[in-house]
């Protein structure tokens, strides 16, 4: 059978960055927030040529293990097969290994890549099977379908006859939902503090998360003053509070002064879900030498391909 037929044109693929969880959202939840990664990929005569500016510049590989390199890879693989060369150009401006999703910007934005450059693509790679690709990559779906879809969304996983297929919903936040991040110098790791975990949780835990989670629907799309409330969780803060003591005393101090906060993904980035009318007074009264304190808006858009310099916007 033949293989796929490929684009000659270079494309641009901007993906926003992501915060999981949100609290009791655990694994769940994720919300797409407006500082993006742009990513250029174009199929070259042969070889691999990997560039990588800006965020973990020093630290990204620039081979075949590059994470956005090994999602373009698997999805020329779903879509019949490999080009002769590639060419990779990322500029990242997503913090790496600060819980913001940067790992599920680089996957989403090869698989989008992909996709694009071949002829037929999105035909053959429905959204709803680039989501599944993508929840396989990188192990659990929910940053990767804040990447995709933007906005805030719910991802779960079932299991049908091709085996575990992750799927999302898309809801619109609240037009009053200003996120900040108070991102810090240091660095977690998901596999690591995902380990802190424990195998079992205590029922009554279990029950008000579940409460909180069904609540923080509510609050995120309708009625932001419950999101104090509803941004509680018992299931995985406490637990990994001792790996990230700083970013779990600042989500303390937040709470305190009735600020939404939580642990963004496995942290130790801290989100607080403040109204526009709060940003600067929430980022005067809690920045300090230990976290960068960021505005940011909601992205509502997701992973989408954008012109490159010198094309017309469309």
């Amino acid at each position: 059978m033949a293989g796929p037929s490929f684009r000659a044109a270079p494309v641009r693929v901007r993906v926003p960055a992501t915060s999981a969880n949100l609290g009791p959202g655990f694994d769940s939840y994720g919300l797409a927030l407006a500082l993006y990664d742009d990513v250029v990929v174009r199929i070259a005569e042969s070889g691999l040529v990997v560039d990588v500016a800006g965020e973990g510049a020093d630290e990204v590989r620039r081979d075949k293990k590059n994470l956005v390199v090994r999602a373009v890879h698997a999805t020329f693989d779903v879509l019949g097969g490999q080009p002769r060369g590639l060419e990779v150009v990322c500029a990242n401006r997503i913090p790496h290994g600060r819980g913001l999703g940067s790992s599920a910007a680089a996957i989403v934005a090869g698989i989008v890549a992909a996709r694009e450059l071949v002829v037929g693509g999105p035909d053959k790679l429905p959204d709803d099977a680039m989501l599944r690709l993508a929840a396989q990559l990188e192990g659990h779906p929910d940053n990767v379908a804040a990447c995709l879809l933007g906005g805030f969304t719910m991802a779960w996983t079932e299991v049908d006859d091709l085996g575990p297929v992750s799927r999302a919903v898309r809801l619109k936040p609240h037009r009053d939902l200003a996120p900040v991040a108070f991102v810090p110098e240091t660095k977690a790791s998901t596999a690591k503090v995902r380990k802190l975990l424990p195998d079992t949780v205590p029922h009554a835990d279990a029950a008000a998360n579940a409460a909180r989670a069904g609540l923080l629907v509510e609050a995120v799309t309708h009625r932001p003053d419950l999101l104090l409330v509803a941004t509680a969780d018992a299931l995985h803060q406490p637990y990994r509070a001792s790996a990230m003591p700083r970013s779990a005393a600042l989500v303390e101090r937040l709470r305190a002064a009735s600020v939404p906060a939580v642990i963004s993904g496995a942290g130790p980035t801290v989100l607080a879900l403040t109204s526009s009318g709060q940003v600067d007074d929430v980022v005067s009264a809690h920045a300090s030498r230990w976290f960068e304190a960021s505005p940011l808006e909601v992205d509502l858009d997701g992973a989408r391909v954008v012109p490159l310099s010198g094309e017309a916007e469309s």
